[in-house]
């Protein structure tokens, strides 16, 4: 069971609050999205989704994979978890930043080098499709203070996605 819960999907912060796509250029990984776990915290993952929108039916599909890593990858966009299942509870302790909690679009995000990776999913997903998982109570993975959760996806043409991850604190 988690503690307080709370997501992270990059949209634009205005009206109309529509989705922020991230692009992916051919034959890079890209973290797309990022969360940081602080050193005063870990957190239990929930579920994580990625959506295309590839426009051919013949493409070859996108290698996604979710990772609990102990690099963060920088340059991204700052964003700011939220709330969920109850928009009255505090603000997530895995703040925003451009090297901390955050998501690749409209830029190009240095990836670092990890040493040190957990790979929690991974697979194949076709650029007109998406992918979701809910980890089940029981199996939930874990990632630790001081950690990088990522999603990564390396499309061998380009590509929009639109990642989502869903997250407690503390995993307890």
């Amino acid at each position: 069971m988690a503690g307080v819960e709370y997501s992270a999907i990059p949209r634009a912060t205005a009206a109309p609050f529509m989705p922020t796509v991230v692009a992916l250029v051919a034959a890079t990984a890209k973290t797309v999205l990022q969360v940081a776990v602080p050193a005063t915290t870990d957190i239990v993952i929930l579920g994580w989704q990625v959506s295309f929108d590839g426009a051919s039916g013949t493409a070859v599909p996108v290698i996604c994979q979710l990772v609990d890593g102990d690099v963060a990858a920088s340059g991204l966009t700052a964003l700011t978890p939220e709330p969920w299942g109850n928009a009255q509870q505090a603000a997530s302790l895995c703040v925003g930043g451009a090297a901390l909690t955050g998501h690749g679009g409209g830029v190009t995000p240095t990836e670092g080098t990890l040493t040190t990776v957990r790979q929690l999913d991974a697979g194949h997903v076709h650029p007109q499709a998406g992918y979701g998982l809910w980890f089940p109570d029981v199996t939930r993975p874990r990632v630790g203070s001081s950690r990088f959760l990522r999603i990564r996806c390396q499309a061998p043409a380009a590509v929009n996605v639109i990642p989502e991850v869903w997250w407690g604190e503390p995993a307890v």
